[in-house]
Order: structure tokens, then sequence, then C-alpha cells
């Protein structure tokens, strides 16, 4: 059989573009777990420029978030933590330096090209105040991740949680998600707006500059649908709602105070300190258990997020291209150990498939390796740079990302799951079950009884095992139920007070 190198033709020889990237995703033969190298293995092209540059953004926009929120939610949890701005934008910098170069250029660049990238776990960012209020440690959750997220991965186990958890029960969650993450990035918005005061501006008088900046993002977003360019939305939208917050004088709330440099990659001082870094210290066994739903929720919430991003591909790839397509336990091995070691040296990311940086790349007919190196090396120069990280926090860029890189996209998903009534009753169930309680016991309780057949499609009992509708389930929801009581997650609530 001929090698990738011996089939290669010049782009001259081909009518149009579309047919020489075509021809190049059907030769390809990437190696699992050897070395791959450009030239011989894959090649680099301008596209590939798309899928980083989209990566980029998205990546520093959600990384950013992700500290910001656990700032804010650790702040207010722990009575000795006080973290900030400051902090968020460092423990970033951490974030996209170590991993990027490990799990971004090396690993899906070299060594398994069909492992895609190790980005965000967006739909859990909506989600990260409760971790924190709930006694969480992000580096338990971490752990804990790794660890679940590993042995799904060997036991082939991604594909059997997709069929545990139903279109409905999964719609469910992700609009309960997206609504509660959009709202909050409103508000965040309105916030920012009203705020607005300086030497010449009176505070509240700049109100309306957060509205103006939803409004067009709202229009640029709905015609990117249109043309089928979603893919651009969040370079499109934060670049715009940025000149839109500049035009409108905003510009004296954007302050740069991230220094040229590296950050410090000691993970002792992160994490073996409580007067500086995270001020946690190391993780305990109560950590472990409040972290444990959360886990669970973020593994089993991999699955169709992976295998989406591999159906996007098959949607735009030609035929005769399965030996590129993302590997959906390749990539789950490649996030669970990124998640461990990330989190370890001093980051707090929760990772998942980097969908911001497959989708482009999909739609633009270019494999994993190529973008991938190229994205990498991204990254790792906006962090040495700094001041890009400060234009990243700043609420205008940082809210319209997430808005149209995670929780509209949620939205729409959900709504997309939720056609048929079955669906829709499972959905229902979830939401409300969430409102009530919290997407954790929504989730495992919804899927419980989905697929016993007492809501939802009741046909969908009869095609699964009794360890699928009853042991699993069961045992999900007896695990979630003892963690939410142990840590007294309900105890603002309800009043439930922890038992521990």
């Amino acid at each position: 059989m001929k090698s990738y190198k011996e089939q290669h033709k010049p782009a001259s020889e081909f009518e149009t573009r579309s047919d020489y990237l075509d021809h190049e995703l059907q030769i390809m033969k990437p190696k699992r777990y050897r070395l791959n190298l450009p030239g011989r293995d894959f090649r680099f092209e301008f596209e590939d420029l798309v899928p980083a540059l989209a990566g980029t953004l998205g990546i520093i926009a959600m990384y950013s978030s992700v500290m910001m929120a656990w700032a804010k939610g650790l702040t207010e949890a722990w009575d000795h933590v006080t973290l900030g701005k400051e902090f968020a934008i460092e423990v970033s910098r951490v974030e996209m330096l170590i991993p990027a170069l490990l799990f971004v250029v090396l690993a899906s660049g070299f060594i398994n090209p069909r492992a895609n990238l190790a980005g965000n776990h967006g739909p859990m960012i909506p989600l990260i105040a409760s971790i924190a209020l709930a006694g969480a440690h992000p580096l338990a959750l971490a752990i804990l991740i790794g660890i679940l997220g590993l042995l799904l991965s060997i036991f082939k186990g991604g594909s059997r949680l997709v069929n545990l958890t139903s279109k409905g029960v999964a719609g469910g969650l992700l609009i309960f998600l997206g609504f509660t993450g959009a709202l909050s990035q409103i508000q965040t918005m309105q916030t920012w707006g009203m705020g607005l005061e300086s030497s010449t501006v009176q505070a509240g008088s700049m109100g309306f500059l957060g509205l103006v900046i939803l409004a067009v993002t709202v229009i640029l977003y709905s015609y990117l649908a249109r043309i089928d360019k979603r893919w651009l939305a969040i370079p499109a939208c934060a670049i715009t709602a940025l000149i839109i917050a500049l035009i409108g004088g905003a510009s004296f709330d954007l302050q740069f105070t991230t220094q040229m440099g590296l950050p410090n990659l000691n993970p002792v001082h992160w994490w073996g300190s409580t007067e500086e870094g995270w001020m946690l210290g190391l993780p305990n066994a109560q950590h472990f258990i409040a972290s444990l739903p959360f886990a669970i929720l973020a593994v089993a919430m991999w699955s169709p997020d992976f295998l989406g991003h591999r159906i996007f591909q098959e949607m735009n790839y030609p035929k005769k291209t399965e030996k590129v397509l993302m590997d959906v336990d390749d990539t789950m091995t490649m996030c669970s150990i990124r998640q461990m070691v990330g989190t370890a040296v001093g980051g707090g990311n929760i990772t998942s498939s980097w969908g911001t940086y497959m989708i482009p790349a999909a739609i633009a007919k270019r494999p994993i390796p190529g973008g991938a190196i190229l994205l990498g090396l991204m990254v790792m120069a906006v962090a040495v740079l700094g001041s890009p990280m400060d234009v990243a926090v700043w609420p205008p860029v940082r809210c319209i990302a997430l808005l149209v890189g995670v929780f509209l996209p949620m939205i729409e998903a959900g709504v997309q799951m939720v056609k048929r009534s079955a669906c829709a009753q499972a959905a229902g169930i979830c939401v409300f079950t969430a409102m009530v309680t919290n997407p954790v016991l929504a989730w495992a309780l919804a899927m419980f009884l989905d697929n016993n057949g007492l809501i939802g499609d009741k046909d969908r009992a009869k095609s699964l095992s009794i360890v699928d509708k009853l042991v699993i389930p069961l045992s999900i929801l007896i695990v979630c139920i003892s963690a939410i009581l142990t840590v007294g997650m309900l105890k603002g609530t309800y009043g439930i007070q922890a038992l521990l």
C-alpha cells in the first residue's frame, strides 16, 4: 500500500481547491501513538490557519472564563480565599503553556493525530460556581475526572454512556445549562455597562452600551448561521464586541496589566501554600466526595460531545476518509491525562474535546495535526505576550465569546434533540429537576427514569439490558445523592445539613 508521501499530488493538478483538500484527506494514514512527521504523514496548508485562529480566540476566552468563575466561586465559598482577575489570568497562562505543548502540539500534532485536541468543557462553565459552593476542590475534581475518563477509555465505555443518556435527557441538560449560562453572561454585560465610570463619564450613563453589543451580536450570529459560517462566530462576534465597546467610549475600562513573560510554572507555588496561588492547599477526603458528582457529570457529557465533533467531520469530509476521523476513545484518553497534568501544574481548566477547533477544521476540510501544531504555537505565544489575556477577560470580549461559542450552541443543540414529544417529556423533567435541585442530580434521576420507561420513550427500555436499565443508572443515582447529601449541597436551598 502506497504511503501518504507517495500518493500526494500538488494542488495544481486538481480542478478546484476543494478537490485537492478532499484528496489529501483520502490519502492520509495517521499513525496512532507513533511519530507522525510533516511532509511524510501530513502537510501544512493555509486552510489550517482558520481552525487554529478560531481555536486560539475561543480557548483564551474560555480558559479565562473558567478561571474567573473559579476565582469568584471559591472566594464566596472559602473564608480565607480572595482570588481576582490577576490570579485568573496567571493560571490561564499556565494552562496555555504546559498542556498546549504536551497535549496539543506533541500529542495531537505528532503522536496521535486521531485524537482531537483536549480543550475546554463548555457545558461545565455555568456549573463552576455550584462546584465551588458545594465544597469541591479543583485538584480533586481534576483527579477524579482523569481517573473516570481513563477507565471509560480503557473499557470503551464512551459509546455506552451515549446509549444510557437519551437525547431527551441530554437535550434537557443542554437547554438548562445553556439558558443558565446565557442569562449569567447577559447579566454580566448589563452590570458592566451600568458600572462604567470615569472622570468624564457618570456611572450608569453608558448602560446602553451593553445592550447595543448584545443586539449586534444576535444579528451577526444569526447572519453567520444563515450563511453556514457559524464556525466564525467566536472571532467575528468577539472582535465586533471589542470594536463597539472601544468606539462607544469604554476604552478607559480596558487596562493592560499583564506583563510579557512566563507565569510561575512551579506547581508548589500554586498548590503548596495557603498564602499564595490557589490558597486552598491540597485536597482532602471531603473535597473528593464533594467533587465526585460533578466529575461523573463531566465525564458522562464527554461522549455525546466527542461523537458530535466526529459527526461534524463525517458531514463535511468526503468518502473514504475513515482513517482521519477522530477516535472517541483516544480523545478521551488524551483529555483524561491532560486534565490531571494540567491541573497538577497549577491549572484549573475542565477539559473536553476542542470544539472551537474541530468544527472550523471540519468545515475547512482539514485533518487534525497541521492545525493542532499551529494552534498550540499560537496559544503559547499569546500566553507569553501577556497583554492579549487582558483583552480576553474584558467583559465585552469574554461574555460575547461565551455566548456565541458555548451557551447559544448549547441551547440550539438541546432544542434539536427534543423534537419528538417523548424526548420533550424527558427534557422537561430534567430541566424541572435541575431547577429544583441541581443539574447533577437532574441528569442522574432523569437518566434512571428514562432508561426504565417511566418518562420519555417507553420503547427505549425494551432495547436496554438490565445492567443499562438498572445497575448503572441506579448506581450513579445513589452515588450522586450520597455525595450531594454528604457535602450539604442542598443546605442553602432547603436547609438540609451536610452529613460530614
